[in-house]
């Protein structure tokens, strides 16, 4: 009995000096899963499970404990001064973190001769955006145009649109049909569900083929995270968030479910908007003062009760994400991942402002709904034995697009609808082999096919009857790429890098017109067209000393036409109809980049970079002839006539600077500009502005943090753009812009004041709280239709079961 009474008082103390703590982000306070915990001799160790809590009880009182995690700060603390719970600092973002849109494989920063931004999760939570398009946007180094609230199209370094590649996971987003025009589907991105984001400033072609000219966005969404024991782990995160400007209402849940070898991500998000109310103090042109509204089938001219607020622009959006992970073994995994995205119809504001007269010309003008599915699976193996490669990623993914384009003018009986549905299906297989202590290769092959369905009617709005009207693009037209790349990195020593590569791409068009030739007498039946592309790169990154670091870096780069240049048919502004045009081929980008920075002990960093690019056989809009005719009748309207060419050349050039001042581990300050110019080569040899190159712009942050709270003081600044400074396409429409004092248009300076902060109430629940556009500025982003938010209060909560 006494034995017995022992044995529970030896428990009783063992249960009592039990010490389980845990483990959070310093920033984020999320609990970090996966972290390495020994002690100095290595002798001990544990690791963190998904809720990222481990037990220290194999280590002595006085023994010192290590906490190592890739992506934080390695600390060591003695167990007898560790409470309950320990914060890890995330590595900061310079030179030596590691990327991955490089090489599709990871690598030092610092060896990467390219200019690459990188947002983190950290910096996501705090800046709570709204779409993925603001997430871009708050990095202070990519524009985004809105014509629409639900929108945001990037402009890197003077190119947009079908000019920039967008990537999730490792999969091509750039569809057949992606346009001149600004496009909005990055919206399809679900901020709640990314980990992380890389954005290479210009050129990428050699490893991400046509569309890559101005540069390259890749969207890393959040990884199944596996049990670090043999039991299942469950963790989930539940977000509420509201804003004041658009009454924005939205709702998030995720949820992580890990085994040993199979683990499973699930995130749920919805967004409804209303109508944006813009600022207050800025060009009166920018105000609603009325807009149409039906009633019993008649248009209605409404006064609006406040021509702030910003009818109709409100829609809602729903996303859904699933990614399951198995690991095979230690050398194999395998990754699954479903995204499902779908909008309610969402309205473009820009044309439903603009005015024929003194009157209002569309009575109705939205997007059908945005859908978009994405089904990828990836194939990750190790292998030391191989004489080909080190590491391999095979990935096989299908995508399916659908939008739509919804229009009818005032007083007019007949609405038109025109439907897209784009099927793709690609293949990719990326190896990464060391071929000495200096060298490593990089190779690949990539296949992609999209098949285009394209529909068009019109309904009567008063009987509801319907009839087809030509479609947008030919109906089951299809676009093929094949390619072939490989890339050369030479690392002599700890200094210098030299990084290489060459690929080759492939394109071929399958269109067939005979159904719009039932509207109009084109004079062919289809288009065949069959074109190949080299581009290559080289460059250096050299740093010559603690403080000095230099990248010099050349490309080449291309676009293939698509079936958007091919086929379209389309009104690209009032009086105007692009037609199809069957002789194109692809238009090349040359450019150059030099880069510097300067590291002072980390206290103070400048990072400076200039490029300049040269772009060839640009594919443009310019006039056309149909049958020697100039000018036919679409929708209605005799309009004239339009095609894309290859019939340009453009020069763009600008310089970025960045600074960081770390005035303590506390407060710090960053800041960045970027002054962008370029001409291009109108018909006769002229030289004009332009359309997508933004006016000089930037940000400056002043923030402070600790373990429970940070802030961020910010602004955000844009330079004019003078009527003589917009590109001839942009000054005709003066239904966006401000007027100047000879009743031009133009694009006027702004700023914003801005705050916003980060609290951690308790283990489990923290608080987001912005104020944005503190002095309530009336402005609109160049080339914007929509004008930005006025004043406007975000809060969000987050609870972590």
């Amino acid at each position: 009995m006494k034995s017995l009474f022992t044995l529970f008082l030896i428990s009783l103390c063992l249960i009592g000096n039990s010490q389980e703590i845990t483990i959070l982000d310093e920033v984020t306070n999320e609990t970090i899963p996966g972290v390495a915990v020994f002690n100095t001799s290595k002798t001990k160790s544990a690791f963190t499970g998904l809720d990222g809590k481990v037990s220290i009880d194999i280590f002595s009182k006085n023994e010192k404990i290590t906490f190592q995690h890739l992506g934080h700060v390695t600390i060591a603390i003695v167990k007898s001064k560790i409470d309950n719970l320990v914060y890890l600092s995330p590595q900061e973002q310079d030179l030596d973190e590691i990327v991955i849109s490089a090489s599709k494989f990871e690598q030092s920063k610092r060896e990467v001769p390219q200019k690459i931004i990188s947002i983190k999760a950290n910096d996501i939570v705090l800046a709570n955006p709204q779409t993925s398009a603001d997430l871009l946007g708050s990095s202070g180094q990519v524009f985004i145009q809105k014509s629409q609230l639900g929108g945001g199209s990037p402009m890197i370094r003077g190119f947009s649109t079908n000019r920039l590649l967008i990537s999730v996971d490792d999969v091509r987003m750039n569809t057949a049909i992606f346009r001149g025009g600004n496009v909005q589907n990055i919206i399809s991105i679900d901020p709640f569900s990314v980990q992380n984001t890389e954005v290479i400033l210009g050129a990428g072609s050699v490893i991400y083929g046509s569309d890559a000219i101005g540069g390259v966005m890749n969207f890393y969404t959040k990884k199944p995270m596996l049990s670090s024991s043999n039991n299942l782990e469950f963790n989930a995160n539940v977000i509420s968030r509201y804003a004041t400007a658009s009454k924005e209402k939205t709702g998030h849940l995720d949820f992580n479910l890990g085994w040993e070898k199979w683990a499973s991500y699930t995130s749920i998000s919805y967004t409804d908007f209303d109508d944006l109310k813009m600022g207050k103090y800025g060009p009166s042109e920018y105000l609603r003062p009325e807009y149409i509204e039906t009633i019993n089938g008649v248009d209605v001219i409404k006064q609006n009760s406040n021509p702030r607020v910003q009818k109709f622009t409100g829609y809602n959006q729903i996303n859904f994400l699933e990614k399951l992970h198995y690991q095979a073994d230690k050398t194999l995994s395998f990754d699954l991942g479903l995204h499902y995205t779908a909008t309610s119809d969402y309205p473009r504001y820009d044309r439903l402002i603009r005015y024929r007269g003194n009157s209002l010309r569309s009575a109705e003008w939205s997007y059908g709904p945005q859908k978009w599915f994405l089904g990828n699976l990836k194939l990750t193996k190790y292998s030391s034995k191989s004489n080909l490669y080190d590491k391999i990623k095979a990935t096989v993914a299908y995508q399916n697009f659908q939008e739509s384009r919804i229009d009818r003018y005032v007083n007019a009986l007949e609405r038109r609808n025109r439907k897209e549905n784009v099927d793709v299906l690609s293949g990719n297989l990326d190896f990464e082999k060391t071929v000495s202590e200096r060298s490593n290769i990089f190779y690949g092959f990539e296949y992609i096919y999209n098949k285009v369905h394209s529909t068009g009617k019109k309904t009567n709005i008063v009987t509801n009857q319907s009839k087809a009207i030509a479609s947008r693009y030919p109906n089951g037209s299809s676009w093929q790429s094949a390619a072939a790349y490989f890339s050369y990195k030479f690392k002599p020593n700890k200094k210098f890098t030299f990084q290489s590569g060459i690929r080759y791409n492939h394109i071929k068009i399958d269109a067939n017109f005979t159904d719009n030739n039932e509207f109009y007498n084109f004079p062919f039946n289809d288009t065949n067209l069959s074109t190949g592309a080299f581009t290559a790169t080289a460059g250096i990154s050299w740093s010559a000393n603690e403080i000095l670091q230099w990248k010099l870096n050349g490309t080449s780069a291309f676009r293939a036409p698509n079936i958007d240049d091919v086929g379209k048919v389309f009104d690209s502004e009032p009086g105007s109809v692009v037609v199809p045009n069957s002789n194109l081929k692809p238009e090349y980008a040359y450019g150059g980049e030099l880069g510097l920075v300067l590291n002072f002990s980390d206290d103070v960093v400048l990072d400076l970079s200039t490029y300049y690019t040269y772009l060839d056989n640009a594919l443009v809009r310019r006039e056309f002839t149909v049958n020697g005719d100039s000018q036919m009748m679409y929708d209605g309207e005799l309009s004239d006539i339009q095609a894309i060419q290859n019939a340009s050349k453009a020069w763009i050039y600008g310089f970025e600077a960045g600074v960081k001042v770390t005035f303590s581990d506390n407060l710090k300050l960053t800041s960045q500009y970027s002054v962008i110019g370029g001409t291009e080569e109108e018909k006769g040899g002229v030289e004009v502005p332009i359309r997508h190159v933004a006016p000089s712009f930037g940000n400056t942050h002043l923030t402070w943090g600790n373990n429970k709270f940070k802030w961020d003081a910010f602004a955000n600044y844009n330079g004019e753009l003078s009527f003589y400074q917009l590109a001839p396409s942009e000054a005709d429409k003066d239904y966006i812009y401000a007027k100047d004092k000879n009743g031009n248009s133009y694009a006027p300076s702004w700023y914003t004041l801005n705050f916003r902060s980060q609290y951690q109430i308790s283990e489990s629940t923290s608080i987001v709280a912005t104020i944005e556009n503190i002095t309530n500025q009336l402005y609109r982003p160049y080339s914007s239709g929509v004008a930005a938010s006025g004043t406007n209060v975000i809060v969000s909560l987050k609870y972590t079961l």
